[in-house]
């Protein structure tokens, strides 16, 4: 499973230089608003040490590691899910994400125009979440429309099921609460639930975009935004997104980490914000390894063996029978896979195996 994050903003908040930070691909970034015209996608390599390490080790003849995909979508406005603006079809962009980058404006500069005119970073925040919740409310409605009538004169038990949920979502965003805030018992329900696609149902990760100055301890912005976020269950991640996409384009490893110092931080945004993502969807990295590939593969934390055999294909769930587990460290401190099974150190699992971070498996299946 690839990680696939939308990223969202008023105009002119850094959204695009975000974007160009994360994605080898270039997206158009200037200061007026609706730069982005569509939505542009990148793919990005998830920095992984222990990916470097097994590549290293067993020379394979290809290596892949997990990716996350970045939606970005032009500014929304005041207005955006009603069509102000460029309008809400942007808002369809995202409905299909894992999860929203919401980026906001926390630096001054006079030579960057303000779409309201000044910087406050809570106030935008209300605005974006306001236009979320409003197309979440216009689809929770149509769906109750046309799910009603067979609830309650057609005795559709599924259609009766799906209208409770809805109603659920519609008493919270009647309230102004996001549907993430909305408890939904029963595998058939969250089902459903997910199906919809509301935006607010999503995770957030809110991106403070500071300037250098503010890069490693944030600014009086960055203190209201954590002051507003602070019962969401949210995120929030400090980053200088113009210096880092400055980082970006440099060619080596030490003339980015030369940068990274002179601003006082230990690693890149892009790598502190993918880990940001992971850990607020709870996700985990396991690896495949040998002579042919050496692959990182995601999944969620707590999946058991047959789930993450099913990450790599279907008939390995299916026709599971057990997992060879080889522990990360012991991998690297014996030196290969022959030296761990000789040592004892390779465990075989069955059904009920919890996999952890940085497992190295081996799936047998019969289908």
């Amino acid at each position: 499973m690839a990680l696939k994050c939308g990223i969202v903003g008023l105009p002119n908040v850094g959204k695009s230089t975000l974007f160009n930070c994360l994605s080898n691909a270039k997206a158009q970034s200037a200061n007026f608003p609706f730069c982005t015209i569509e939505p542009n996608v990148g793919v990005i390599s998830v920095p992984d040490d222990r990916l470097t390490k097994l590549v290293e080790m067993c020379q394979p003849r290809s290596t892949v590691p997990a990716t996350v995909e970045i939606v970005d979508i032009a500014g929304l406005v005041k207005g955006a899910s009603k069509g102000e603006g460029l309008g809400n079809k942007f808002l369809a962009n995202i409905r299909e994400t894992d999860a929203i980058l919401h980026v906001l404006r926390c630096f001054d500069d006079d030579n960057i125009t303000h779409v309201d005119g000044s910087v406050d970073p809570v106030r935008d925040k209300e605005i974006i979440d306001a236009e979320l919740l409003i197309k979440d409310l216009e689809t929770v409605d149509s769906r109750i429309a046309k799910t009603q009538k067979q609830a309650t004169t057609g005795g559709d038990k599924v259609a009766k099921m799906q209208l409770e949920v809805l109603l659920k979502f519609k008493e919270a965003l009647d309230q102004g609460l996001p549907a993430r805030s909305v408890e939904i018992e029963g595998a058939d329900e969250q089902k459903f639930a997910r199906e919809l696609f509301l935006l607010t149902s999503k995770p957030v990760l809110y991106v403070c975009n500071v300037d250098d100055a503010s890069a490693v301890s944030g600014n009086a912005y960055v203190d209201a935004v954590r002051e507003a976020v602070k019962n969401e269950g949210a995120g929030i991640l400090i980053v200088a997104a113009q210096s880092e996409s400055e980082i970006a384009e440099l060619d080596t490893w030490e003339e980015r980490s030369e940068f990274l110092a002179e601003m006082g931080l230990d690693e890149s945004g892009i790598s502190r914000l993918i880990r940001a993502a992971y850990a607020l969807l709870d996700l985990q990295t396991f690896f495949t390894a040998g002579a042919d590939e050496v692959r990182a593969w995601t999944f969620i934390r707590g999946s058991k063996a047959p789930k993450c055999a099913g990450i790599i294909h279907s008939d390995f769930e299916k026709g599971f029978i057990r997992a060879e587990v080889i522990k990360y460290d012991d991998f690297v401190s014996l030196g290969s896979e022959k030296a761990v099974r000789e040592a004892g150190r390779m465990a075989v699992e069955g059904k009920e195996y919890v996999v952890n971070d940085g497992d190295i498996m081996h799936f047998l299946f019969n289908v």
